[in-house]
């Protein structure tokens, strides 16, 4: 996270997001490129579905050896020869933004997506660098942990199994990663052992036509989306549900933006906490994840 030398022309490499990405990687930063929209390219047909069997500094260590940029921000990487390569000179050239792995480089961001966000770490966490972002701040820690989203309003974690997107060197002095961040997570989800309750039980709403009468989607549509999302969640057994679900309320949110309303995404909300809570997600932090995705400032929907 140092500042960057100069950009000079690397012969055959005249790609200015290539030549950033090389100092980065100089200074044992692993990067990856971004395309439109900040996300990582996908994969490749061989690397689908994880067919490969992943990277090894996944959580399910594989032994992919695909020359592209596959695997999101596994593929995140300081080599100079991959970044060189023409699999990613290719991806470089098509590429919108820079990437990386700040768990990689020993780092941890702490992404405050608003001004409330921003407001809250300067009362509560120790100074240490930070970047301005489009909507808010990244303060950066030097240490690794957990990544997880929504640890509170406006607040995500990303360092390990996370990307963050290159915004400059920013400024002042970086810091140790105090306890104030890590007890953020200490309500993150786990999967329970067996015979353990984490929870009461959530009971599970029915979302239909009488409760949603200002909703411009047919209800096969929102039926569908909703049993995707649930999927998505149920699937995460070990470790990451209360991320997914944070996750899935977004993006239901943001698919009733041109409602008139009301929605009744309050009802979508409990069907999701209910089924957080199956896999072992405490009932407070279910709810909080789907709050937060709900109602939070990146979500527009229409709830009433």
């Amino acid at each position: 996270m140092t500042q960057p030398a100069p950009i000079r022309r690397v012969p055959g490499h005249p790609i200015p997001l290539l030549l950033t990405a090389l100092h980065l990687a100089a200074a044992g930063v692993p990067v990856l490129p971004l395309r439109a929209g900040k996300l990582p390219f996908g994969n490749c047909i061989r690397c689908t579905g994880n067919a490969c069997g992943g990277r090894p500094n996944m959580k399910s260590a594989g032994h992919c050896s695909c020359p592209d940029a596959c695997h999101g921000w596994a593929a995140a990487t300081t080599d100079t020869a991959t970044l060189t390569s023409p699999e990613w000179t290719r991806t470089w050239e098509q590429a919108h933004a820079i990437a990386y792995h700040p768990g990689g480089a020993g780092l941890t961001v702490v992404d405050l997506d608003n001004a409330d966000a921003t407001a809250w770490a300067r009362q509560s966490l120790p100074a240490t660098r930070t970047v301005p972002t489009t909507r808010g701040e990244h303060w950066v820690y030097l240490g690794a942990m957990r990544s997880a989203n929504a640890v509170r309003p406006g607040v995500d974690i990303k360092s390990l199994m996370q990307y963050a997107r290159w915004l400059g060197p920013g400024s002042g002095t970086m810091t140790r990663l105090p306890s104030a961040v890590r007890v953020l997570m200490e309500r993150e989800e786990t999967t329970p052992a067996r015979g353990e309750v984490v929870s009461s039980v959530v009971r599970r709403a029915e979302w239909d036509r009488s409760v949603a009468t200002g909703c411009r989607h047919t209800a096969r549509y929102v039926r569908t989306g909703l049993e995707r999302g649930l999927a998505l969640i149920r699937a995460r057994t070990e470790s990451g549900a209360g991320s997914q679900t944070f996750g899935v309320a977004q993006f239901l949110a943001k698919q009733h933006t041109g409602c008139p309303g009301p929605c009744a995404l309050d009802v979508l909300g409990e069907q999701l906490i209910a089924t957080a809570v199956s896999v072992g997600v405490p009932e407070p932090y279910a709810a909080r994840a789907v709050t937060n995705g709900l109602y939070g400032p990146q979500a527009v929907g229409r709830v009433s």
